[in-house]
């Protein structure tokens, strides 16, 4: 559980990485501000998901 918990969280962060990543060089080649906007709504949502399998990932470990 601990091993699969740690590679979702990492999975997460990673993806959060990429959405941030894209949505920067986005805005720096000047493409579309809605896309944009829509890759950064993604990172938020995937910021939150990598935060909460990190609260059950601690909480897994310290039972």
């Amino acid at each position: 559980m601990e091993t699969l918990l740690i590679i979702l969280v990492a999975a997460a962060m990673l993806a959060t990485l990429g959405v941030l990543l894209a949505g920067v060089f986005g805005l720096a080649r000047g493409s579309d501000p809605a896309r944009s906007n829509a890759l950064m709504r993604w990172r938020v949502v995937l910021q939150a998901t990598a935060l909460v399998l990190f609260l059950i990932l601690v909480w897994v470990i310290r039972r």
